[in-house]
């Protein structure tokens, strides 16, 4: 990305919103509904407050990673456009309707499609992710400010996300006074919408125009919110951890990575199998005994007197009888809706319940769930670093997409006790990224 790029909200594998087109640069979703003030407004009544409460953050904020100088606001002002009214022209480059959102260093302005965008965003997703996308391009706003564009396109994407990660925890923590009371539901749907604004699966890290993939955005949207604008503000080439890879066979590509759902099925429970027998050894000091796993037709699960289920019951391990079940036909619908690492986070999360019982921990509640979702990341990360020179079974780009989506579909936050998907994709991440050690 060259000085002269406007920075635009990327929407690549929009399964969910496909008249979004992959393009170069950054907004970022995020939550649905907030309460408060912006509970009933139009998508253009968000967008003005939205803008509004960024500056106000950036404000307060950006003497702290400027070393005290003030902030300066937009100059070049805000633009919605539509397709009979195209946006305006950025650094000589015409101004082409898109449904995107964007930043303009050479006009410092922000744009945005009004028509389909922005209304379509809230509309699937709700509001906070609306204004999410606008503390992206507000992020890359203040990249250019601090000079700090000097990094690879995927770096200053995620750096955005980051940025605007920072908003939102500033928010949570009761500082906005028109986003109030954002819930883990809320931030679960702006996660879910985080997933159709990725890049395609097999895109290279090195590509101009890469963002990341979804793991990777969310990662850094949840170290915007958990560490704040400083620690954003230190992302570079060298200590952002990406995961993004090109795939480097043409029949993966052809099949985008998946396995059919019969193979990968065994090939998953026979990998989680091998993994655990060298792994619960290092947790537990013990040997690993062989689990029996049981496919079951709707309706007709296996006898088991104490169930730990998940996916509302799709699948379960039964301490009593020491076993795995799951219900073929909703494991096989997992797997078209998202792909087979989804199939691989149903076993991973089986697997780590068996472990977490025969070890005498519990799987229940918000701290047994997070353990769980630690020790499936630690079977992810072995994958993650397998030699493809000498390993049959390894990661294929987009399965670690696949993996926060299928965990999103049955792990999304409510309004009641448990831990929320944003908190479990922490703990799966832990443990993809740091390995086993990370979870004891």
């Amino acid at each position: 990305m060259t000085g002269h790029r406007a920075t635009r909200l990327l929407a690549a594998g929009a399964v969910v919103l496909s008249v979004l087109a992959g393009c170069s640069g950054g907004g970022h979703g995020s939550p649905s509904g907030t309460s408060g003030p912006s509970a009933s407004l139009s998508p253009a009544q968000v967008v003005q407050l939205a803008l509004k409460d960024v500056e106000r953050y950036w404000t307060a904020t950006y003497p702290t990673i400027s070393g005290g100088k003030p902030f300066q606001p937009i100059q070049g002002g805000y633009h919605p456009y539509t397709q009979s009214s195209p946006p305006p022209a950025c650094g000589g480059e015409e101004g082409v309707y898109q449904p995107n959102a964007f930043y303009c260093p050479d006009g410092d302005f922000i744009a945005w499609d009004a028509e389909q965008l922005i209304p379509q965003l809230q509309s699937k997703f709700g509001r906070l992710l609306v204004v999410l996308v606008f503390a992206h391009e507000y992020g890359h706003a203040v990249q250019y400010r601090l000079g700090m564009t000097d990094q690879p396109t995927v770096v200053l994407e995620q750096q955005a996300d980051c940025y605007a990660g920072a908003w939102l925890g500033d928010a949570k923590a009761g500082h906005s006074g028109s986003f109030t009371g954002i819930t883990p539901a809320q931030i679960d749907s702006a996660l879910a919408g985080l997933l159709q604004l990725r890049d395609q699966p097999g895109t290279s890290k090195a590509n101009e125009g890469a963002h990341g993939n979804a793991f990777d955005r969310i990662r850094a949207l949840q170290d915007g919110v958990e560490n704040g604008a400083t620690k954003c503000a230190g992302y570079n080439e060298g200590n952002l951890p990406i995961t993004e890879v090109p795939f480097t066979e043409e029949r993966d590509a052809e099949s985008g990575g998946n396995l059919p759902y019969d193979q990968a099925v065994d090939t998953l429970v026979k990998d989680a199998e091998a993994y655990w027998a060298k792994a619960y050894p290092q947790l537990t000091g013990r040997q690993w005994k062989p689990l029996t796993v049981r496919p079951f037709d709707s309706g007709s699960a296996p006898a088991c007197p104490d169930p730990d289920t998940i996916a509302d019951g799709a699948a379960f391990y039964c301490p009593t009888g020491d076993f795995i079940a799951y219900d073929d036909q909703r494991l096989q619908a997992l797997y078209e809706a998202f792909g087979d690492n989804a199939v691989g986070l149903v076993i991973g999360d089986l697997y780590a319940r068996a472990v977490q019982h025969r070890r005498g921990q519990s799987t229940q509640g918000s701290a047994g769930q997070l353990a769980v979702d630690c020790l499936n990341g630690s079977w992810t990360n072995d994958l993650l670093h397998r030699d493809p020179r000498t390993e049959t079974t390894k990661l294929s780009p987009g399965d670690l997409d696949e993996a926060v989506a299928a965990l999103l579909a049955f792990g999304r936050g409510t309004s009641g006790s448990g831990a929320s998907g944003f908190d479990r994709i922490a703990a799966y991440r832990n443990g993809v990224l740091n390995g086993l050690s990370a979870c004891k």
